[in-house]
């Protein structure tokens, strides 16, 4: 008699968001279990115009400034007012800019703003994701978008946490969101990693590459990350509330 109006949910999750990007949303909405809900709040991001409009290679100056205050911070206390157990901080390229202990800087800020709710973030998720795979060299892809300066300092980020990187760069793909699709990006990265890297990291929570973490991880044999995909396994893990299991979308998610 009843129709779904999205109460019954047993945990919500809050995002924080560039303010024209649709990616983050779109694929933690495809992975998440009807039992999770999703709220985010929109930062604003100088290097996205109306529409969702990118430069081919976006300046790092605006990339940094994402995760400096006003802006986030705000952001993350008004989103903290509503009832969610966690917030999660879907941006990957600052951590590449500030690095390791910058970002763990800008989440304690962050809490501070919360008034203690978990906050966790993409690359500091990665970072724990890695690690509970017992992963310790990675090939790291990241979008088109990112030039060879953002990629090498993608790089620094992971080997700062303790990882060897033997690949580092950009996809070689058409630079564009809506540009790329999972089998396009699959064939990419399978005809590019080298098999001395014991995972995959594909950077970019505005990168579209969820739908190919499955198919990936079949033809190359290790584990496949993904920026949203390490986000919403890291939000789950801090809401400690018991959920339905997300299935599909790769080898992390059977990790305890």
């Amino acid at each position: 008699m009843w129709q779904p109006d999205g109460w019954d949910v047993r945990v919500r999750l809050g995002v924080l968001t560039p303010h024209a990007d649709v990616g983050p949303e779109s694929e933690l909405r495809a992975m998440a279990p009807a039992d999770v809900g999703l709220h985010a709040a929109r930062v604003p991001f100088r290097a996205m115009g109306r529409g969702g409009a990118m430069d081919p290679t976006i300046p790092l100056a605006p990339v940094r400034a994402f995760a400096e205050s006003p802006h986030v911070d705000e952001a993350a206390e008004l989103l903290a007012a509503a009832p969610v157990s966690v917030i999660a901080y879907a941006f990957t390229s600052s951590a590449y800019v500030i690095g390791p202990r910058g970002e763990g800087y800008m989440l304690d800020r962050l809490r501070g703003r919360t008034h203690g709710l978990p906050v966790v973030a993409t690359c500091a998720a990665t970072v724990e994701a890695l690690r509970a795979l017992g992963a310790g060299r990675l090939a790291l892809v990241d979008p088109p978008w990112f030039d060879e300066t953002l990629s090498d300092l993608g790089r620094g980020y992971y080997e700062d946490a303790g990882f060897e990187v033997p690949y580092a760069a950009p996809c070689g793909l058409p630079s564009g969101q809506t540009l790329i699709g999972p089998r396009a990006l699959h064939d990419w990265v399978a005809s590019h990693v080298p098999d001395t890297a014991d995972a995959v990291v594909i950077g970019g929570n505005g990168f579209r590459a969820v739908g190919a973490i499955e198919a990936l991880e079949a033809t190359l044999g290790r584990p496949v990350l993904t920026a949203n995909q390490t986000l919403l396994w890291a939000a789950l893990r801090a809401a400690a509330t018991p959920t339905t299991p997300v299935t599909a979308y790769g080898r992390l998610f059977s990790t305890a």
